[in-house]
């Protein structure tokens, strides 16, 4: 079966018509009927019966029609996302995206998709997981940016990358020059930790309650930026993910985490059962990509900086 056979077969569905259908697919009526009988052969059932003057669908027909039909859409999508003329797109893309992806992630992907499609349109709203889950249900966003959901329901998540959470204190922290450390070792140690409210920190105290250690919770605050300015200020620790923590920021040391190691899973959240529109699939495109490439990027940053840190420590004490 090639893709002809399916454009054939879906504008003779459409059109009921041999003469009609030749027409539109720019094709002899002969060669429509010699391509027809090909694919009903290849299927092993009629697909279409003439009755009098008339052609009509059979019940295997018009099942294949709406499947065959969807193909050829998403087909003729991705075709046009490569065209020279892909930047004259035109719509709207609706974006929901939590506060740790709206700092740096999606900015990104915004200036990549405009400079390649500079006539859409974007909105992005800085909203928790659950409104976001709630928006897109009510069809008030084309797509959503967030970690997986406990219960996504009728939505579909799509995983970009598996993320570590990871301890973050200052340099002149007493675990500063741990390359790695066990969850168990923090047991009483002082953290500023995400409010019980975010899902992230549920996850946390479960990785805590099942090593069978209870940090001392010093602080609780919304967003990440706050807790690692007190955590460079003081001798408080904070676990956050690694991505979260800003590249090039000084005075702090990022250690990561063992038995168990806290892990995330950003992704894109879509509703179920919808064609989404080219330049939606455009965006989504720039997205994986850019995600994927940002982790790697910082996991290699993270472990030489590290490296770099080790190494001064032993300088210093040599000397």
């Amino acid at each position: 079966m090639e893709m002809r056979h399916l454009r054939y077969f879906v504008a003779l569905a459409d059109c009921l018509s041999f003469t009609r259908a030749a027409e539109r697919v720019h094709v002899t009526q002969s060669t429509l009927s010699h391509q027809i009988r090909q694919l009903e052969e290849e299927l092993g059932q009629p697909l279409f019966e003439r009755i009098g003057k008339k052609v009509v669908t059979t019940e295997a027909g018009e099942l294949l029609r709406g499947f065959a039909s969807r193909a050829l859409r998403e087909v003729d999508q991705g075709v046009a996302l490569l065209k020279p003329d892909a930047g004259n797109l035109t719509g709207q893309v609706r974006i929901g995206a939590t506060h740790t992806f709206n700092m740096g992630l999606i900015p990104e992907c915004v200036a990549l998709f405009l400079a390649r499609h500079p006539t859409v349109r974007i909105s992005v709203e800085e909203l928790s997981a659950e409104v976001i889950c709630a928006r897109l249900r009510a069809g008030e966003l084309d797509l959503g940016i967030a970690y997986r959901p406990e219960d996504p329901t009728d939505l579909w998540f799509e995983p970009l990358y598996n993320e570590e959470m990871v301890l973050v204190v200052s340099d002149s922290h007493p675990l500063a020059g741990r390359k790695r450390i066990r969850m168990v070792e923090l047991h009483r140690q002082d953290l500023v930790l995400l409010a019980k409210t975010f899902s992230t920190r549920t996850m946390i105290d479960e990785c805590f309650s099942a090593c069978g250690a209870e940090p001392t919770v010093v602080a609780e605050m919304s967003t990440v930026a706050p807790m690692l300015g007190l955590v460079a200020r003081t001798q408080i620790g904070t676990i956050v993910a690694i991505n979260a923590v800003p590249e090039g920021m000084s005075g702090l040391a990022v250690i990561p985490l063992e038995s168990p190691t806290p892990t995330r899973t950003p992704g894109i959240l879509w509703r179920l059962g919808e064609t989404k529109p080219v330049f939606i699939q455009s965006f989504a495109v720039i997205l994986r990509k850019t995600a994927l490439g940002n982790s790697l990027r910082r996991e290699k940053v993270g472990v030489r900086a590290n490296e770099k840190k080790t190494m001064r420590r032993s300088a210093q004490k040599a000397s």
